[in-house]
């Protein structure tokens, strides 16, 4: 049987057939012959070329890609070898009917297709009002993606709406397309910067821009990529992207101006980490010339100071009247002219050495203040550079600059410290005379260049990023950096080393937030921590405060006093004799030992480990099988879990564990009070751990390891406090407010609730898509087997008078969600089980036994 001839006569289904019995027996060899003589005997080529992809389509729904792109590859060396195949050689007509064909495959295929089918049949010579129309033709099918990829080949973007083409995209969470969209076009480029800013708005209505796009199927996750927090953040990256102007942004701009408010007062108010002249210096930078910015900051003095700092602040903005809260307007009324005045914050004159609550609670810098030198001209450099540049020197170095709050330009450096044996000099890069001159950039980056100089830093990746952008001439001709030590792998090292029980020091725990970073370390190394409440101050300002000279000054030299101790006895803290040797002993896996070595493998590591499946306790410095106590059941064990772990929070909740969660904005020291308060056990991440397990009793604090899955953090848990956890454990507890307690309903009880609700009537018109957040609508399709797992949850069983018939509302003042529950569900579900502290509807499902086979190794059956 002759299996190619003319386009037309072609046997395609015989020929189709050939090729799908090839591919599915992978045997390519003889599938790229087969296609090479077939592609050889056509007389048609082009046209017998699309007679095979669109049968491919037909024939292998839905997946053609593969076999499809392995023809279109095949063709594509077929035809370098046999160049007389073009469609030049065809009449216009032939032409634009291939052309045509062509585009419909471009909506019916993967995007795979669409390159070598643009250079195959030129589309790219299509008249514009064709190219438009397909466009339109694959919005119309919802291949939104597609459209877009293809309008970019085809370089349409003036002719459509950028709106259009971009909008649901990004509801789709694939806003990097829309970047793609507007690359080269800067008029885009704003307007789709302007749009983002737009949905930042207050007034702005999520649900109303969903609503415009019926077609769109959003799950939650899609919803929340569109909250303004992450929008703005999107903005602001953009605007750095493409050169916007912020005045294009001004909702993006207000909202990072009034998050930087809030913060502030915080800070300076609540936390008191901030002076007041800190304070009142960024804040008046931030909110001069905005109403707005000015009335919330009156709100909020009401709040954190007092109605005398609140009035005070409104005179001297001159606000309305009507804009005032409550008891302002009146405390103006009752203040003097001289009582409403700002004025400036009064106290004694600084001198060099501390007061003496701070000397006994903060690391002092050991230096008198002859021996800090502020430079700020050239002979000042070059006496800094002939101390600094010397053979086998060490030196500590750090930068500030000024805190950019409500802020989008880059950071710049304004003060270099360089700190060495006995002395400091501190570089002014505000001074004109020398910020950019060549003797200054010369000399930094011959120090940092320098490998027999050996520098000291912490988190030195900042530093440089801030000190690019104030010298635009080390990105044009980068620095090599030799003889650099950061200090911030070697702090890593030591929380590695005191977790795994190879050492420990014990750490003063005083009031306030908890020490962390550079603080952290010296109070670890040193004994007492650094007086960080300059930190945040105006670094441009000059002339400096004897305050701030100080805190730039130790925050430099204390790097020298560290590198002393550890370098003395590195094994006492669990470190190698070479300090320099830990940076390049902690190099990431590269990217083949990450990947899986096979599917097969990819899918365990996804789904359920085997059971029994061998562990390594070495790698666990984390969380290590020190623990002695007797095994437990998951109410028994009760923990707080930090901000951090809130995943970790949702799983341990869902195997029964008695788990109180601490919200993004609470300290961390909440969980300290939470768990003496009430006997729990912190779980928290990363550096925090070393304040925290001061605060609470012996083996009352435990870490994890941040860049684990949930999962394997409960499985840690679980095993470290040898806890007993049975099928009956499993969501015998709320995940969404942590109670024990249940009330159970029938199918026709929960039918005629609703019914009394009017959630039934229109359940023709209406959608299942309100599932709650374990079930989706294939889990519910079928009922359990009745040979599966039965849900019966140690639990708490709430009476039947607990609910009252009118208000369906529980004790707790709970009330029943009943408009969580599909209609279409009722039919298949005959027992419901809702919380009695927050009114959440629960049913068995396939989730409960994915849970099963999820910790099944962990499970007592």
């Amino acid at each position: 049987m002759s299996l190619v001839g003319q386009p037309k006569g072609v046997d395609l289904p015989a020929l189709l057939e050939l090729l799908c019995g090839l591919w599915s027996r992978k045997e390519q060899d003889e599938l790229r012959q087969a296609l090479a003589g077939s592609f050889s005997q056509m007389q048609e080529p082009l046209s017998g070329l699309l007679d095979i992809l669109e049968g491919c389509v037909t024939v292998q729904k839905p997946k053609p890609s593969t076999l499809s792109q392995l023809i279109l590859s095949e063709f594509m060396r077929w035809r370098s070898n046999n160049p007389q195949v073009a469609l030049d050689m065809l009449d216009e007509e032939e032409r634009l009917c291939l052309q045509r064909r062509a585009l419909g495959l471009l909506t019916d295929s993967q995007p795979g297709f669409m390159e070598p089918l643009l250079e195959v049949y030129q589309l790219k010579t299509l008249k514009r009002p064709l190219l438009l129309e397909h466009v339109d033709n694959l919005h119309c099918c919802c291949c939104f993606k597609e459209a877009l990829v293809f309008s970019v080949k085809m370089e349409l973007q003036s002719d459509l709406d950028m709106e259009k083409m971009c909008v649901p995209l990004i509801l789709l969470d694939k806003l990097s397309l829309a970047e793609l969209y507007v690359r080269h076009h800067p008029d885009l480029q704003q307007r789709l910067v302007s749009l983002l800013d737009s949905w930042c708005r207050p007034d702005f209505s999520t649900q109303t821009l969903i609503s415009q796009f019926p077609q769109l199927v959003l799950s939650k996750h899609h919803s929340d990529q569109i909250q303004p927090k992450l929008l703005s953040k999107h903005v602001f990256r953009l605007m750095e992207k493409f050169h916007i102007d912020p005045g294009l942004c001004p909702n993006s701009v207000y909202k990072r101006k009034s998050d930087s408010l809030r913060f502030l007062m915080y800070k300076t108010f609540v936390e008191k980490g901030m002076s007041e002249e800190n304070w009142r210096d960024h804040v008046q930078a931030m909110i001069e010339g905005d109403l707005e910015l000015q009335v919330q900051l009156v709100q909020l003095l009401v709040k954190h100071c007092s109605l005398k700092a609140a009035a005070q602040w409104s005179a001297h903005y001159k606000l309305p009247r009507n804009r005032l809260p409550i008891g302002v307007w009146d405390k103006i009324q009752s203040l003097s002219p001289q009582q409403l005045e700002l004025g400036s914050v009064s106290g004694p004159p600084e001198s060099w050495a501390p007061l003496q609550s701070d000397q006994e609670k903060y690391y002092q810098l050991p230096l008198p203040r002859e021996n800090v030198h502020f430079v700020e001209t050239l002979e000042e450099v070059d006496k800094c550079r002939e101390a600094v540049l010397k053979s086998g020197c060490v030196v500590g170095m750090d930068m500030e600059w000024r805190a950019g709050f409500g802020t989008v330009s880059s950071q710049r450096v304004a003060l270099i410290q360089l700190a060495v044996q006995d002395q400091v000099f501190l570089l002014d890069l505000c001074a004109h005379a020398i910020s950019h001159h060549s003797t200054t950039v010369d000399f930094i980056r011959a120090l940092l260049s320098d490998k027999k100089i050996l520098k000291l830093g912490y988190g030195m990746s900042g530093d440089l990023r801030s000190l690019v952008s104030t010298w635009p001439d080390l990105r044009e001709e980068p620095m090599k950096m030799e003889g650099v030590l950061d200090l911030l792998l070697i702090h890593q090292e030591l929380q590695r080393c005191w977790l795994g029980n190879k050492g420990c020091r014990s750490v003063e725990v005083s009031e306030g937030p908890a020490e962390k970073g550079l603080s952290l370390l010296v109070q670890q190394v040193l004994g007492k921590p650094l007086n960080k409440s300059e930190q945040l101050s105006n670094w441009e300002r000059r002339p400096l405060r004897t305050s701030q000279l100080r805190y730039a000054a130790a925050d430099a030299y204390c790097l020298l006093d560290i590198y002393l101790i550890l370098s003395r006895d590195p094994k006492a803290f669990g470190l190698p004799e070479d300090l320099r040797s830990i940076p390049t002993a902690q190099k990431p896996k590269s990217q083949e030992e990450k990947k899986p070595k096979d599917k097969k493998q990819f899918k365990r590591r996804e789904g359920r480990q085997k059971v029994n499946e061998p562990h390594s306790v070495d790698n666990d410095f984390k969380v290590n099988s020190d623990y002695q106590g007797p095994t437990i059941k998951p109410p028994e064990l009760r923990v707080v879990c930090d901000n951090m772990l809130q995943g970790l929070g949702r799983f341990l909740r869902c195997l029964g564990v008695d788990v109180k969660m601490l919200e993004n904005t609470d300290d961390h020291k909440v969980a300290a009070e939470l768990a003496r308060a009430e006997g729990r056990v912190i779980l928290t991440a990363g550096q925090p751990y070393q304040s925290l397990r001061s605060q609470v009793g012996e083996g009352r604090c435990l870490t994890l390891d941040c860049s684990e899955k949930a999962r394997d953090q409960a499985v840690r848990v679980l095993q470290h406090f040898h806890v007993h956890l049975t099928p009956a454990d499993i969501f015998s507890r709320c995940q969404a407010c942590n109670c024990n307690e249940y009330f159970k309903l029938s199918r026709e009880e929960m039918t005629r609730m609703m019914k009394e609700r009017g959630l039934l009537q229109n359940i023709v018109s209406k959608r299942d898509d309100c599932v709650p957040q374990h079930e989706t609508q294939a889990e519910y399709s079928s009922w359990r087997p009745p040979e599966g797992p039965q849900f019966t949850p140690h639990c708490r069983w709430a009476p039947r008078s607990d609910l009252d018939p009118q208000t369906f509302r529980f004790p707790s003042g709970a009330e029943v969600q009943l408009e969580t529950v599909p209609p279409g569900l009722l039919p298949r579900i005959p027992v419901y089980f809702i919380c009695t502290g927050c009114g959440k509807v629960f049913w068995e499902g396939t989730h409960f036994d994915r849970v099963l086979s999820q910790f099944q190794e962990v499970l007592h059956v």
